[in-house]
């Protein structure tokens, strides 16, 4: 299902938690669809039916590829000394081992990040013009319990920019390695929405995303895993209530009662906050989703967090202008904006808990 407007696609899931899509449907047919070159750079794959499309595209159809993924899920934990190495763990990540090797016997090309922080990104480049990002993980996990999203962007300048960021991860500059090394972010109009592509830490998504709120008139709904307090997007959503800007928002709910989570500050400031609590079937509120005003959806891999915003390897998406003045453009931004909304609404009345 999804929302797509021309070349942009957005999509939320888990459809087994009521959400309308199948995220590991929506990955592997992006995948299944290169012809010449997919560039992967992911935090965790975990996902055996993924990277048996990758091995596939790879061995069937003779497709170049390349991964980056982050080491931490592929290391045995330190507190394992008297394990085996020659031996499988169980548990403990195995199945990223398990694959990271089939990965390798593929004639895959995988490196492994040395960022002591967090490999955070989630996207795909394939055939050099077409993009997928969003927040979710390639794992079981992430595409059947976790309530995430999905941008599908096909157009060469938007894939450009991601591959920039993926031949600069590749060469080993993570972090804050590559701080100064990516131009500033240009802005595109696909399908007549407005595309603005972020990276940290380079380019400072916090203060970013703190100007697309202060651009708000009439509200802002989000959905975060993370969101700590002095993020800086928190003391904007904090001085809008003061100003009476409408704002609810869904959070998870094993992060958010966190000491050093925002959602207390923002409580009291007059945010209509809900918690999303874990069950046998649902695992984490994992998105890291903005709506301003209908108009503007801000996705990604990017918590509301320091870390997020100066350390770790993340991006944001933005989909839509708040200056635009073009009633062609709005309406095609409103489409995504509307449809991100009401799974927003969707994840509060089905899952949400009322704080």
């Amino acid at each position: 299902m999804g929302q797509k407007v021309g070349s942009v696609e957005f999509y939320a899931g888990p459809k087994q938690l009521g959400a309308p899509d199948d995220l590991e449907d929506v990955i592997i047919k992006f995948i299944k669809g290169a012809k010449k070159k997919l560039c992967i750079a992911v935090q965790e794959l975990e996902n055996e039916n993924i990277a048996n499309a990758i091995i596939e595209a790879r061995l069937k159809r003779k497709v170049s590829v390349e991964m980056v993924i982050e080491q931490s899920y592929l290391r045995i934990p330190k507190t394992n000394s008297d394990i085996d190495p020659w031996q499988p763990l169980k548990g403990n990540n195995e199945a990223n081992r398990t694959i990271h090797d089939a990965l390798l016997r593929a004639n895959i090309d995988v490196k492994t990040d040395y960022n002591e922080y967090i490999f955070h990104q989630k996207f795909i480049i394939r055939d050099g013009k077409d993009v997928l990002t969003g927040s979710t993980n390639f794992t079981d996990t992430g595409t059947s319990k976790n309530l995430n999203h999905i941008v599908i962007v096909r157009n060469k300048p938007a894939a450009r920019v991601y591959q920039n960021e993926f031949d600069e991860i590749s060469e080993g500059n993570f972090g804050r390695l590559s701080q100064n090394r990516e131009p500033a972010p240009k802005e595109f109009t696909v399908s007549n929405v407005p595309v603005k592509i972020l990276f940290a830490p380079d380019h400072n998504p916090e203060m970013e995303i703190m100007k697309q709120m202060l651009k708000a008139r009439k509200r802002i709904d989000f959905a975060i895993f993370t969101f700590a307090a002095s993020s800086g997007i928190d003391d904007t959503m904090i001085r809008l209530c003061d100003l009476d800007m409408p704002i609810t928002g869904a959070f998870d709910g094993g992060q958010g009662v966190q000491s050093w989570a925002a959602i207390p500050a923002l409580k009291k400031a007059g945010a209509d906050l809900y918690k999303v609590k874990k069950t046998s079937a649902l695992g984490k509120l994992h998105h890291k989703l903005m709506v301003l005003d209908d108009q503007v959806v801000i996705a990604g891999s990017f918590n509301y967090t320091g870390p997020a915003n100066l350390l770790n390897d993340e991006n944001i998406i933005i989909l839509g202008d708040m200056d635009t003045t073009s009633k062609t453009k709005r309406d095609a931004q409103k489409k995504i904006a509307s449809f991100a909304r009401r799974e927003i609404e969707r994840i509060i009345a089905d899952h949400g808990t009322k704080i």
